[in-house]
């Protein structure tokens, strides 16, 4: 279920998608709406948690150059709290979900190089308590990386 109001709702957030720092004055000219309008809705997307503006950095161009994914399979099932929380402190990791099958976690990081992914699997992930197993995939290439196509949550009838 959706929580987006209407169609201008979806408007606004394809603007700001392209440019979170674009004015109100600016979005509202070109939907032909109140400035409030966009005020109010902007404010109702960040108090709903809907929408966060950040920059997004490429990896490559700060020194980031070793991007995995990284399969982890917890044992026994009860710790997989326990390393849910330990995981998320660490600032390598740039997503984190679980996941049905084989494995019970999956992780994207973003590391200096393979060496500094090395540590940070031999140092730490491989030595959390309740970690059975991993399987990392490297990304060779990142060929598409992009935002949500908003059109995706529109109502299908």
């Amino acid at each position: 279920m959706s929580v987006l109001d209407d169609e201008l709702d979806l408007k606004i957030l394809k603007i700001l998608q392209q440019d979170g720092r674009v004015s109100f004055t600016d979005i509202a000219k070109e939907l032909d709406v109140a400035v409030s309008t966009v005020r109010n809705r902007y404010n109702n997307f960040i108090s709903q948690d809907i929408l966060k503006i950040y920059g997004r950095i490429n990896p490559e161009k700060v020194g980031l150059n070793a991007y995995a994914r990284i399969s982890i399979c917890v044992r026994p099932k009860n710790k997989i709290t326990e390393v849910i929380e330990k995981l998320k402190e660490l600032r390598e990791i740039s997503f984190m979900a679980s996941v049905s099958g084989e494995f019970d976690l999956e992780v994207n990081v973003m590391c200096k190089d393979t060496n500094h992914l090395t540590q940070m699997m031999h140092d730490y992930i491989n030595n959390l308590e309740g970690v059975d197993h991993t399987v990392i995939n490297f990304y060779l290439k990142v060929h598409k990386f992009t935002h949500l196509d908003l059109d995706l949550a529109k109502h299908h009838q």
